[in-house]
């Protein structure tokens, strides 16, 4: 089964990293990614650029767009990836990992996937 581990942390924290601390983070984080692609395991991986740079389009009797997320929370999606996982027990051992590659203090939400269209495909 496919899993989405969906990252969350404090977007100013992490947006005040030096360049060495963001490359040590992420070359932490290439290295459990490694580990999933040789397994063949690893789907999708995107990091998100700031809140600052989203939209929003909010639904009712109008659709409204707006600039930013609107997130009232003190952390932020920053990032997922979509994992091939036998169970939730292994996407769970995965955002462990993929956490303690991190070196924050964020959230790692996991979430199965009903459907999953790589590259575009249409679904069979």
């Amino acid at each position: 089964m496919l899993y989405a581990i969906l990252c969350y942390d404090s977007e100013e924290v992490v947006e005040a990293w030096t360049k060495d601390q963001d490359d040590a983070v992420m070359k932490r984080l290439g290295a459990v990614q490694d580990e999933l692609r040789a397994k063949g395991r690893l789907g999708p991986v995107a990091r998100l650029m700031p809140t600052t740079a989203a939209t929003s389009l909010r639904k009712g009797r109008e659709t409204i767009v707006m600039d930013g997320p609107f997130a009232e929370t003190k952390e932020q999606l920053l990032g997922f990836y979509v994992v091939e996982c036998e169970s939730l027990e292994e996407a769970i051992d995965t955002a462990k990992k993929l956490g303690g590659a991190s070196g924050s203090h964020g959230t790692f939400e996991i979430r199965p996937l009903r459907y999953f269209a790589p590259n575009g495909s249409s679904p069979t």
